[in-house]
Parts: structure tokens; sequence; C-alpha cells
């Protein structure tokens, strides 16, 4: 059984009053597992924290220790092992309050978005969260957020007021507009690498039912379907946030008979409107596919959208698509499980002028590819911009791509102001 800190030989925790995990007990491999596969942590100890005064306590005892320290919540953003260091769960720091009137929410740093959608959806409001309810607010909200209403509301980040900072000398400091402005904006799109958010506060959304779902088309249907997409985009509404994806689908008894064991391109679409006006504005797109195989687009709440992700095992951000780059992506099918091409623009592209270091706001698709294929990274190189985001990067030696040289410089002041002796080096972090 899991052990409180004071049981301890080697690594104490003095002033942690939640549930500390060594290697061996029960506990410890779920608490340490991270969503990226190819990360295999050997923390030292995993310490479940219950309130902000346990991760002060376990921030200073790594300080004194002289070890790593890491904070997770879920898992999905974990790229990096914390070994033989000390690591932070806030998973039971879940709380989530929702103020209707000021269409506000405050979450805990272990808060899901499955709850916040909850929470918000009797009000007829909504997060701005991105594919799945699993995700943990804190990390993929400074990492960014993508999610299926940034067309119309811009990244998540955007729409941060507030966030409760504890810093890697021990200190609380609150992090917004008024205060301590330079921490709060590269807090909004720059990761966790400036301090543990232990409390953060964004706006919500009228938004209680939308248009959503997946259609399904025959593989074949993927050049014209992508020709014809590359001019649609153009001119789509904000309202509208939809993807193309080249799929093969499992053989299995969970999936429609109609599309079961076949390779297909999957319409992905999420509409802030009716049916009637989505249905219209897809009409394009369905033309240039053919009949579906499968639709099950409809009309539902916000809280029962379920997107689902891709995960991003290469990524490329295009500022254009050509005829090579359909045609590089229809041959990269017949290599991978999942090609993923989605619609960026809208309000991402329009920020306010006191937005965080979101950058490559420009980006009109992204391509993200759930295996490493070399040779179309290689074909779509000409055509992309160079750039990454945070939230879609696994590997942490790149994470200064997700920025411009304006931004990273900017945040390497952050970095230098707040974490001189670089204390938060785990993860996606810039260098001071």
């Amino acid at each position: 059984m899991s052990q409180p800190y004071s049981m301890q030989d080697e690594i104490r925790l003095p002033g942690f009053t939640g549930t500390v995990h060594l290697p061996g007990e029960a506990g410890y491999d779920e608490g340490r597992r991270s969503m990226n596969p190819s990360v295999d942590a050997r923390p030292a100890l995993v310490a479940e924290a219950y309130g902000a005064g346990d991760v002060r306590a376990a921030l200073l005892a790594a300080r004194g220790h002289g070890v790593p320290f890491a904070v997770q919540a879920t898992g999905h953003g974990t790229h990096a092992a914390c070994d033989d260091g000390i690591l932070v769960r806030t998973s039971p720091m879940a709380s989530v309050l929702v103020d209707p009137a000021r269409r506000i929410a405050r979450v805990g740093p272990g808060a899901r978005w499955g709850e916040v959608i909850a929470a918000a959806a009797p009000f007829g409001l909504a997060p701005l969260s991105g594919s799945s309810p699993t995700v943990g607010v804190t990390g993929y909200t400074l990492g960014g957020g993508l999610g299926w209403l940034a067309r119309k509301h811009g990244f998540a980040s955007d729409s941060v007021l507030r966030a409760e900072v504890l810093l890697a000398d021990g200190r609380h400091v609150t992090a917004s507009a008024d205060s301590h402005p330079e921490l709060f904006w590269a807090l909004r799109g720059g990761g966790g690498g400036f301090g543990v958010v232990t409390s953060l506060e964004f706006r919500l959304y009228p938004v209680a039912e939308v248009f959503s779902g997946f259609a399904y088309f025959p593989i074949e249907a993927a050049a014209p379907m992508l020709a014809a997409y590359r001019s649609w985009i153009d001119d789509a509404p904000d309202e509208i946030s939809t993807a193309l994806v080249l799929k093969r689908m499992p053989d299995d008894e969970q999936v429609p008979a109609a599309v079961r064991g076949r390779h297909v391109v999957q319409l992905k679409v999420v509409h802030a409107g009716t049916a009637d006006q989505a249905r219209r504005l897809l009409a394009p797109l369905w033309r240039a596919a053919g009949p579906a195989l499968l639709d099950e687009t409809r009309t539902t709440t916000y809280a029962a959208t379920a997107m689902g992700g891709t995960p991003a095992r290469q990524l490329d951000l295009l500022d254009t698509v050509t005829d090579s780059v359909v045609g590089a992506l229809v041959r990269a099918a017949e290599h991978a499980q999942t090609i993923e091409i989605r619609h960026w623009g809208g309000a991402m592209g329009r920020p306010g002028p006191d937005a965080g270091p979101v950058t490559h706001r420009s980006t009109k698709l992204s391509v993200i590819v759930d295996t490493v294929l070399p040779e179309l990274a290689g074909e779509l190189r000409p055509y992309a911009n160079g750039g990454t985001f945070l939230n879609f990067l696994a590997d942490t030696s790149r994470t200064a791509a997700a920025y411009t040289a304006a931004d990273l410089g900017r945040l390497r002041a952050v970095k230098r102001a707040y974490d001189p002796d670089g204390f938060f080096r785990v993860g996606h972090v810039v260098p001071a």
C-alpha cells in the first residue's frame, strides 16, 4: 500500500499532506504513466497533491534534495521523463467553479475538460475545449489549446483571465493583465516551464448546441475531396470547423458495418449554427466526394460532442496546398493508419493586442500523422511554414520551433526573471 511521506527514508516531503507512491507500491505505475508510449518515467516517488500547499511542499523538497521536479495531471502532455525526481500528480485537485453571470470558469490544476463541459452546460455555456474530454485543462491551455470552437473564439490560451502560479522559489503569485503581466503573457501559450499553475480562470462562451459528427467516403474520393477542400476553406465562416482524415477503420464489431475495415476519408465537422446552414456550407465537399458511405452528422449538445483526436507522431503546418501536396497526402495514406488535415484560420489568426505567444497563427492547415513518414515530411517541406504547435509537439528538443524569434526572445527573458536557475527543466521548457 502507499505510504505517507513520513515513512520515506531517502526523500522527505515536510508539510505534504497527500499520498506518496514509491517504486514497487500500488499506485506508483499508474501515477507515473504517460499517454505518450515512448515515455517510461522512473521518478523517485509520485506525490498526489490535494492542494496548492502540497505542491509547494513537493517543490521545496525537490529543491532541497537537488532532484528533478515535474507536474502531471492526466499524462496527455507528458513528453519527457522525470527520472529520479519528484513527480507531482495534481489529479485530486480537480475543482471546477462556474460563474454563469460573468461567463467564467475557475479550475484546479487536475481538472479535465469533461468536468468543465459538464459544469458549464446547464447554463448554455461551453469552454474552448479540445477533442477529448479526458485531457487536462491546464496543460492544454498553457500549450495554446486548439479546439473545435477555436475558429470562432480563438485558442484556449486567448481566453485565460487569471492564473495562480507557484514559482520556482516557492512563492505564490497571481498572474493577470494587471499583476505580473509578463508572466501572464508567457503562460498563455508558452507552456509550463515558468511555474506551476495551481488555479486557472478563463472565459466561457454561449454555445449550447452544435451541428457535429462524421461523414465517411471511400478512400478513392481523397484526391478530389482534398482538391475541393483547399479552395472551400478560403470562404468557410468562422462558425464551422472541419478536418479531413484519411483513415483505416478498425475491423471490429464496434465499428458500423458500412465502414468496418475500410480505408476511408472521414469528414469531421463542428458548426456553431443550424443543421441547414452546415449542410449548405458542406455541399461542395459532398459533391466532390460523391455519396457518403455513412453520415453520422447531427445536431447535438456541445457537451455530447466527441470528435476524437489523432496522435501527433508527425506534424506539418501548411500555408498553401498545391497539387503536389494533395498527391503526397494521398500516397502517404497507403503507409499510415491516420492522416488528419485540419483547417485553422478564423479567430485564431486575429489575436488581440495582448495575446500570448501562440504563434504561426497564419497557418492555413495542419497535417497530423499517427506515424513518422520521412518521405511525406520531405514532400511537404517546400510548402510548410517550418513551425510547430506546442500541444502537438512530442519532441521536447524542438520547443523553440513553436515560436517566432521575437516571442522566443521575450519568453527567455521571462524565464530568466522567474526561474533564473532553471529549476523547471522537465518537458517543454524555454531555456533562459
